[in-house]
C-alpha cells in the first residue's frame, strides 16, 4: 500500500509540474503575441526613427519594464535616454535629430560579480511610412525589429523572477538604428555603467521567422568565429550556430558593431533568412511564425541565465577583434 501511495504521489507531482510548465508556456505565448500586435501594428505607423511613433513604442516598452520589475537606468531617474543630435543628410546640410533609447537594469546580487554587466539589446525603430508597395505604405517592421524587442522583454521577464542574477543585467532598446545608429552612439557616450564593465552584449534582431539555411530550431550568431561566446552558449544549451550568410556581413549591420568597435564582445542573435519582406511594408504580423519565435526565445532563456550567473568572461579570438 505504501509503495502505491508513493508512486501515486510521484505521478501527481509530475502531473502538476507538467501543468505548471504548460501554463508558463501559454503565458509566454500570450505575451509574445500581444507585444508583437502592439509594436508592429499599423497604429504605430512603422515606428519611424526619431518620430512620435518611435516615442510611443519607447513608452510602451518603458511600461513593460516597469511591470516586470526592471529598474530604470535612463536619464533623470527614468527609463528613457533622450538623444538630441544631428543627422547628416545626403545634400550635406545637417538636420536636428531627436530619438530615444529605453534602458532598464537588474542590479547583480553577487558582491564579486555585480560590477560585471551583461547587456541584452534590440532596436525599437523601423522605417515608418514610406513609398507604397501594393497599396501599403506602412513599413511595420514586425520581424525587423519588433521581434528582437519582444525577445529582450521576455528575457527580462525571466531574469526578474525569483533570485536576481549574480551579474548586473542591462536591457537596452536603441532608437534610430535604421538611420545610422544615433541611439547606440549616445548610449556609448552616456553608458549606465562603465563600458569596461560590460562583459558581453547580445543584440536580438529579426527572430520572427525561421531561416531555411539552418535547422528549423536553430538561431545563428553573427561573428561566431570572432569570440568564444557563441560556442560557450551552445555548450550550455543554446541552439546557436554560425551565421550562414557571411557575404552579408551581418556582424557589422546592427547595434552590436558600435559596441564591438569599443572592445566589447558584442554579437547579434538572429534567424533572418534573407526573406523578400525585408524593409518592405509586407514585413508585418501576417508573416511572423509565432511558434518559431516562441521556441527561439525559450531556447535562449537557460543559456542567458547561465551567462548572467557564471564567472565565465567572453574574449575575442586573436586577430578577430574589429
Amino acid at each position: 500500500m505504501q509503495s502505491k501511495r508513493a508512486l501515486w504521489a510521484v505521478v501527481l507531482s509530475l502531473s502538476l509540474c507538467s501543468t505548471n510548465v504548460d501554463g508558463q508556456h501559454k503565458e509566454m505565448a500570450k505575451r509574445i503575441t500581444s507585444e508583437m500586435e502592439f509594436l508592429a501594428s499599423d497604429a504605430l505607423q512603422g515606428r519611424g526613427s526619431a518620430s512620435r511613433d518611435e516615442w510611443v513604442a519607447a513608452a510602451y516598452i518603458t511600461a513593460e519594464l516597469h511591470r516586470i520589475g526592471v529598474q530604470p537606468a535612463g536619464a533623470n531617474g527614468g527609463y528613457i535616454q533622450e538623444v538630441s543630435t544631428e543627422r547628416r543628410m545626403r545634400s550635406g546640410e545637417s538636420q536636428p535629430w531627436t530619438t530615444r533609447n529605453v534602458i532598464g537594469i537588474l542590479p547583480g546580487r553577487d558582491a564579486r560579480l555585480k560590477e560585471q554587466v551583461l547587456l541584452l539589446s534590440a532596436h525599437l525603430d523601423h522605417l515608418g511610412v514610406g513609398k507604397p508597395v501594393d497599396g501599403d505604405a506602412i513599413y511595420n517592421g514586425a520581424d525587423d525589429d519588433a521581434s528582437g524587442c519582444v525577445a529582450v522583454l521576455e528575457l527580462a521577464e525571466a531574469l526578474a523572477k525569483g533570485e536576481r542574477p549574480k551579474r548586473t543585467v542591462i536591457f537596452a532598446f536603441f532608437g534610430s538604428e535604421e538611420t545610422g545608429g544615433q541611439g547606440n552612439a549616445f548610449f556609448l557616450e552616456h553608458p549606465p555603467a562603465p563600458l569596461a564593465n560590460i562583459v558581453a552584449n547580445l543584440e536580438f534582431e529579426m527572430i520572427g521567422r525561421p531561416d531555411p539555411a539552418v535547422k528549423p530550431d536553430e538561431l545563428w550568431l553573427t561573428g561566431y568565429d570572432r569570440t568564444n561566446l557563441g560556442p560557450q552558449l551552445a555548450k550550455h544549451g543554446a541552439r546557436l550556430v554560425a551565421d550562414p550568410h557571411p557575404k552579408q556581413q551581418f556582424f557589422m549591420r546592427s547595434d552590436n558593431y558600435a559596441l564591438a568597435k569599443k572592445g566589447i564582445v558584442a554579437q547579434t542573435v538572429s534567424s533572418f533568412g534573407l526573406h523578400k519582406d525585408y524593409h518592405r511594408p509586407s514585413d508585418d504580423l501576417s508573416r511572423i511564425d509565432f511558434v518559431h519565435m516562441e521556441q527561439a526565445i525559450r531556447s535562449m532563456l537557460g543559456p542567458v541565465k547561465w551567462l548572467a550567473n557564471t564567472e565565465f568572461t567572453p574574449v575575442w579570438v586573436e586577430g578577430k577583434k574589429p
